[in-house]
């Protein structure tokens, strides 16, 4: 072997080794087929929580005279405990919806085994209730959609032992398409019907119509959230606790100004959150304000702004975003810069959507980015204990659940970031 030869081989070993994997083709938009059910049977069944120790359980029936009711028990078939709901429906354009059921359950015992039924007939579902305290372990995948992809990130996310899901936003990629809401409630029905799904709105939900429709009218008719259990008046925001987290879920296409009902609600839900029985607090919303791709670029601006304030006055460990399809995380930064009391942003918009990878990234990187890579896949947050969580994203273009990146994250309210001296900013939470 000559020189030229040797030095071929090693080149073409070089690049094996430097190429992680070869990225997949993107796959098509899932199909349905049409499925001959009673009208009175319960579809689309999704669980969310709903106030300390309670869960809402949501359905849809094409019979708009059937019951909003849930019967629920310990053991299968054995239903011990009723609780009666209400329901509503929409219209949109040409298209009129089922009838959306919602029912509130509990209270209900932590980390325990639930069967139940939906209005007096069809299949029984199970649930497992979040636990009491830690450890906790959320799954997050956004901007999900309905593609060959989507099926992957759910498989895998099923493999995960999650208590409960993060969706920042963009979640069937309906798009005025209304009956793509009813298949995509069809596909996530394993899952969502097992364990809560939390959610926040992304701009594919607003569907709004000129002079005839405001929009998000069938994200909130169809995926109501606590946002009365956590004093807010818009199902846009609100919040929630489990397990030691406190939990905010923020609307980035609500108004967000000093002035505005969003603001003044999330300054009153931070400025009573106790550190010391909750010691975690999260944020998610569906813009990204730290975000070296080049889709979406300054696209959160505003809402930095004006929030990113209040977030940093109360410590927020970690904020969870969206909308750019791909992943990326920060270090802890705080207006633009590297600071230890602030909050490790993960975007985390890589769910299977059906308009692709973002795959172009800034260069140079940013010094606050830490790692980033345009592939689908879903986050876990293992809450270990008070001072400890654990995150992974796992990548899954290898139609296999890759382990990509993994940090341990230490708690502010363990780090003196919650001093008075060390962190002035908390006033902001106190000024009226």
């Amino acid at each position: 072997m000559d020189q030229r030869q040797i030095v071929t081989v090693i080149l073409l070993i070089s690049a094996t080794v430097a190429a992680d994997y070869v990225r997949p083709r993107p796959r098509k938009i899932l199909h349905f087929p049409w499925n001959q059910r009673s009208p009175s049977q319960p579809q689309q069944v999704h669980v969310s929580l709903a106030g300390q120790n309670h869960l809402r359980i949501s359905w849809i029936t094409v019979d708009q005279s059937s019951p909003s009711f849930v019967e629920y028990g310990t053991s299968p078939g054995q239903y011990n405990l009723i609780s009666r709901g209400e329901s509503t429906s929409y219209t949109y354009l040409l298209y009129r919806s089922g009838k959306i059921h919602h029912t509130v359950i509990g209270p209900l015992d932590p980390s325990t085994t639930y069967f139940y039924r939906c209005g007096g007939e069809g299949l029984e579902f199970q649930l497992r209730t979040p636990p009491a305290q830690f450890p906790v372990t959320f799954a997050v995948a956004g901007d999900l959609g309905q593609t060959g992809w989507t099926k992957s990130t759910l498989d895998h996310i099923d493999q995960c032992k999650y208590d409960i899901h993060l969706l920042p936003g963009d979640l069937s990629y309906a798009d005025y398409i209304q009956s793509r809401w009813d298949t995509f409630g069809e596909l996530i029905q394993p899952l969502a019907s097992a364990r809560p799904w939390m959610v926040t709105e992304g701009n594919h939900e607003k569907e709004s119509i000129l002079f005839l429709k405001d929009g998000f009218e069938s994200y909130n008719a169809r995926w109501k959230m606590p946002f009365e259990e956590s004093g807010s008046n818009s199902n846009l925001y609100y919040s929630f606790e489990v397990a030691g987290v406190h939990v905010v879920m923020l609307g980035s296409y609500a108004d967000y100004d000093k002035y505005s009902d969003q603001y003044s609600w999330l300054k009153a839900d931070l400025s009573t959150v106790d550190r010391k029985r909750t010691p975690w607090l999260l944020a998610s919303f569906h813009v990204p304000w730290y975000n070296s791709n080049e889709a979406h670029q300054g696209e959160g601006d505003g809402m930095m702004a004006s929030i990113e304030p209040l977030l940093y006055a109360a410590s927020v460990d970690v904020v969870l975003a969206g909308h750019v399809h791909a992943y990326e995380r920060s270090s802890r930064i705080y207006n633009g810069n590297s600071d230890p009391c602030g909050a490790v942003h993960l975007t985390i918009g890589d769910g299977g959507n059906r308009e692709g990878l973002a795959r172009k990234y800034k260069d140079p990187q940013p010094a606050w980015s830490v790692f980033r890579e345009a592939s689908f896949g879903h986050g876990e947050l293992n809450i270990v204990n008070s001072t400890h969580a654990l995150w992974s994203w796992h990548r899954n273009d290898d139609d296999e659940p890759f382990r990509s990146d993994q940090v341990w994250i230490t708690s502010l309210a363990s780090s003196g970031c919650l001093a008075d001296e060390m962190h002035e900013s908390r006033k902001i939470l106190m000024a009226p």
